[in-house]
Order: C-alpha cells, then structure tokens, then sequence
C-alpha cells in the first residue's frame, strides 16, 4: 500500500475511534400517548409501571410476555409507585388513591388540595423509608399554584414545599442524607438534606443546572453508582448528571420531542426505560419523532437500584 493512502486511512480511523459513540434506543411500546409519564420498575412482579395522564391510564409492562395491560383510571393521573402489599398508590387529579391492579377498584385516600381548585397531581416517588411523595400543579400554566406533598404509612399528608409550579422529578440519594427534587420551569435540580427518620426536609442548594439548549428537566431515576438521570422535556434526550459536582456526564438521544421519564428495570437493573409524549409535538416535528409518545429503552452499561414501596398500613 501506498504511503499516501496508509496516511489517508490512519486518518479516518483516527477520526472513527475518537468520535463518540452515540447511544441508540430501542422502541418498546409504540403506544402514541399524548402524556406517558411516571416510569417505576416493580421488582417484585417485573412490570414496568407507568402512566398515560391525560389518558387517565395506569400500564404494567411485561418485557418477559412483551404485554402492556392498560387500566382505566377514571381521572387524569399524575404518577404511581408499588406498595408492600402488592397493590399501589396512585396520585390522581383530587388527591391520593390506592389502586388495585387486579380489579382496578380505587380506594380513597386523601386529597391535601380539595379547597383549591384547578390543580392535578404530577410526578412523585417514594423515600427509603415508605412514604409517597407527590406533587402538584396549575391544569391553567399558573406559576407557583403547586405544592409537594408527602403521604406517609398512617394515612397522614405533610406540606414539605410550597410555591411549587410543575413539580416533577424526585429521587433520593444511596446513603439517604439528599433529597433531589425538580419544579420544572426553574430548570434546576435542588438537593435537600433528608432526615430519613422523620421525612424532614432542609436547606435547600442547587445541586444541577440544566442549560437552556437542553430543554426541561422532567422525571428523574438514580443509578448505583449515585448519578441521576434526567428525561429532558423539549430536549429529546436523557441527560445523566452527577448531582455532586453538578457534572453533565453524558446524554442519550431520544425520537420525540418530549421526553418525559426514565427508570431502571429488568432482572438486573439494567435496562434504562424511557417514557414521551406526543402532547406540544406539532406536525414538522411528529414527522422527524413518529413514535413519539412511546416507550423506549437502552442498555447504557450502569445499573440502577431498587424502587422503594409504599409501607401502607391500611
């Protein structure tokens, strides 16, 4: 081979190997969902929860069977988490509900905004030690109308934050000092020191901002190494971030517009599911994300951890 033409293919081999890989996600389920939201991997059963809002549906996912049950909720629902006895929890429009996914009979539980009218609920999860945590926001776009929530065992519910304008991705840290939390429009992930015995919450410190070329922070997981993951609203992609250093330490590409929610599941945890929406999705853009509004997913090489179930004592 010729000298020039050695030089000329060690040069696109240079370029090849330095060039980033880019991450590809896999369609799971091509549902269209104007809102999917609310991804939570339930170890136990090996379902992947999740939730179509606007729809008013509650989905358990079997990968394994390649089967998505689609339960009719009755009312726009903002997030569900599993609960230790092997039914769930469910924030709907007025309030929190246990749900039963065999029957689909909801029980009532409470709603902490029935004097206030316009709002629904939104994303939430549960802490390490049982609680539901859950929060609110304006059907009308009103700024700081939403408040956070937490539901705990004995039926009680606790105003933590006020002011709150689309809440929306919360996680806890694996040493459970640090509650992270979103409200949407800050574009900002604040972490809050978390008293794991008393579900106390303080001194709020921004723990991640997300530049404004990124889109939105929406649903967030954490990995097991302690990175979050970020479902980037406007953004297609999920950003991962470690809320240490603040660090943005890699990005997945998603096809929608919207990407709304992300969650370890499978056997081992490592399969990151993805939820988006089709809902602010115009025409020109529907053509570039066709399935937008489905369910994706991706191995990204890290691990997550175990969801935490609700400890309901009725």
């Amino acid at each position: 081979m010729k000298p020039i033409l050695l030089i000329l293919v060690a040069s696109v081999l240079l370029v090849y190997c330095s060039t980033p890989k880019k991450d590809k996600t896999e369609l799971v389920l091509d549902t269209q969902s104007d809102l999917g939201e609310g991804a939570i991997w339930n170890h136990k059963t090996g379902e992947l929860m999740w939730v179509n809002i606007t729809g008013k549906i509650l989905n358990f996912y079997n990968p394994k069977l390649k089967y998505n049950k689609e339960m009719f909720t009755g009312q726009m629902i903002g997030t569900v988490v599993p609960s230790e006895s092997g039914k769930a929890m469910i924030a709907l429009e007025n309030g929190f509900y246990q749900f039963d996914p065999e029957t689909g009979s909801k029980h009532f539980i409470i709603d902490p905004e029935k004097e206030i009218s316009g709002n629904r609920f939104n994303d939430g999860k549960c802490d390490p030690a049982g609680r539901f945590w859950a929060g609110t926001m304006s059907l009308e776009g009103k700024k700081k109308a939403g408040a956070l929530y937490r539901l705990d065992p004995d039926s009680t519910v606790h105003k933590m934050i006020e002011g709150v304008t689309t809440s929306n991705g919360i996680v806890w840290s694996r040493d459970h000092t640090k509650m992270y939390y979103i409200d949407t429009p800050t574009r900002k992930v604040m972490a809050w020191n978390y008293n794991n015995e008393t579900g106390e919450i303080s001194n709020p410190q921004t723990a991640i901002e997300v530049p404004e070329d990124m889109g939105f922070p929406d649903g967030m997981t954490i990995d097991s190494e302690g990175n979050v993951w970020i479902a980037l609203w406007g953004g297609a992609a999920v950003g991962c971030w470690n809320p240490e250093t603040g660090e943005l330490l890699r990005t997945i590409d998603v096809p929608a517009k919207n990407v709304t929610s992300c969650a370890f599941g499978d056997d081992d945890l490592g399969t990151l599911y993805i939820t988006t929406a089709r809902q602010n999705t115009n025409e020109k853009e529907l053509k570039k994300f066709p399935h937008a509004g489905g369910v994706f997913k991706i191995r990204p090489g890290v691990k997550g951890v175990e969801a935490c179930f609700f400890k309901d004592e009725f």
